[in-house]
C-alpha cells in the first residue's frame, strides 16, 4: 500500500510559522512529495514569509506557496486540497510542531491503515508550567488541540477528501469545520483511527480577551446542529459547552433590567439575583482550577459577566443566519 503524501499548512503568517516549518526539516523519516502553504491573509506580503521559507532548508525546493484570499482556514485547506496529487495529505496548523521522527511514524500510521481508513490523528502534546495549575485559557487550548478529529495534525485520503468536496467553506473560523468534515466521511462508511505519531502544539501568548472573542464559535455550533441534528455533540464525542446556561443567565439579565424600568422592584429584584448567581457559578467555575492569581481572578470575573451575553447573541444568530442551510456536498461548487 502507498504512503506517498503531501503536508498542507494554512497560515496567516504568525511567528509561529518558522517554528512550525523549521520542526518539520529536522524531522526525520521519509519526506513528503510536496509541501503547501497557503496564505490566508486577505493582503498578503510574501516578503514576510522569507525567513519560514528560509529554514526548510533542502524541503524549500518541494514547497508551493499559495494564495487563500483570507477566506478562512477550511476554504485554505481546499485550496491546499486542489493543489496536491499524492494519495495522502497531511494538514497541519502553523502553530504546530512535529515530533523528531514524525515522518517515519507518519509514514508508519499510512502504512497500517485499512483500505476503509480515510484518516489517521497525530497524538497531541501541550507543553503545561509544572510549578502551577493552569490558567483558562491554557485549559482551552489543551481541549482544542486534543479534540477528536482535530486538524492539529490530521492525515486524510485524498480521494476520500475529493469525495467529501472537502472542508466546509461556510465554518469562517478554525472551530468545527473538522469535527463537519469527519462526521460527513463517517456517515459515508469511512473510519478514522489515532495514530502513533506525536506533534506538539505550544500555549499561544496570554489574550484576556480570548475567552470572549471565542464565542463566535456559537455560531459555528448552529451551523453543526444545522447540518447534523441534536445529535451532534454525541456523535463527535465533543462537549455541548454551556450555551443554555448562557442563555438562562442573559435572559435573566434582561428581564431585570426590563422590569426595572418599568417599576416593578421586587420581581426586578428576583430576576437580577438569578443573573448573579448564574454569574458567579460560571466565574467559579473557571476561576477554581486554575492559578487564582489576581489578574487571572480579574479577567475570569469580567469576562464571565460578558461570555454570557456574547455567546446568546452568537448562537441565536446562528440558528437564524443557517436556518435554510444545505448539505455542503450540494451547495459545493
Amino acid at each position: 500500500m502507498t504512503t506517498a503524501y503531501a503536508v498542507v499548512i494554512p497560515t496567516l503568517a504568525h511567528d509561529t510559522l518558522a517554528d512550525c516549518l523549521g520542526a518539520l526539516a529536522a524531522a526525520t523519516g521519509p519526506w513528503p512529495h510536496e509541501i503547501v502553504l497557503v496564505d490566508d491573509r486577505p493582503d498578503p506580503d510574501p516578503g514576510t514569509l522569507e525567513h519560514p521559507l528560509s529554514v526548510l532548508g533542502d524541503l524549500r525546493d518541494r514547497t508551493t506557496v499559495l494564495y487563500g484570499g483570507g477566506r478562512g482556514p477550511a476554504a485554505a485547506r481546499n485550496t491546499g486540497l486542489r493543489a496536491v496529487a499524492s494519495p495522502w495529505v497531511a494538514f497541519l496548523d502553523d502553530d504546530a510542531q512535529v515530533g523528531p521522527h514524525w515522518y517515519e511514524q507518519l509514514t508508519q500510521d499510512l502504512a497500517a491503515a485499512s483500505p476503509d481508513t480515510a484518516g489517521v490523528q497525530g497524538v497531541i502534546a501541550v507543553p503545561l508550567p509544572g510549578s502551577r495549575r493552569p490558567t483558562d485559557g491554557e485549559r482551552e487550548t489543551v481541549a482544542r488541540a486534543r479534540a477528536r478529529w482535530g486538524t492539529v495534525d490530521m492525515a486524510y485520503r485524498t480521494d476520500a477528501l475529493k469525495q467529501a468536496r472537502g472542508f466546509d467553506e461556510r465554518f469562517l473560523r478554525a472551530h468545527r469545520e473538522d469535527v463537519d468534515l469527519a462526521l460527513r466521511l463517517l456517515d459515508a462508511g469511512w473510519g478514522i483511527r489515532q495514530g502513533r505519531r506525536t506533534t506538539r502544539h505550544p500555549v499561544p501568548p496570554a489574550d484576556r480577551w480570548a475567552s470572549l472573542a471565542a464565542q463566535r464559535g456559537h455560531a459555528d455550533d448552529a451551523l453543526m446542529l444545522r447540518l447534523h441534528g441534536a445529535g451532534w455533540w454525541y456523535k463527535a464525542v465533543a462537549p455541548r459547552g454551556r450555551v443554555r446556561s448562557h442563555l438562562a443567565v442573559t435572559a435573566a439579565g434582561a428581564a431585570a433590567c426590563v422590569l426595572a424600568a418599568a417599576g416593578r422592584r421586587t420581581a426586578a429584584a428576583v430576576a437580577a439575583s438569578f443573573w448573579a448567581a448564574g454569574t458567579a457559578e460560571f466565574a467559579w467555575a473557571r476561576i477554581a482550577p486554575g492559578p487564582r492569581t489576581r489578574d487571572e481572578v480579574t479577567t475570569l470575573v469580567v469576562t464571565s459577566v460578558l461570555i454570557p451575553p456574547a455567546a446568546s447573541w452568537f448562537w441565536l444568530s446562528g440558528l437564524w443566519r443557517h436556518r435554510g442551510v444545505r448539505p455542503w456536498r450540494e451547495v459545493a461548487p
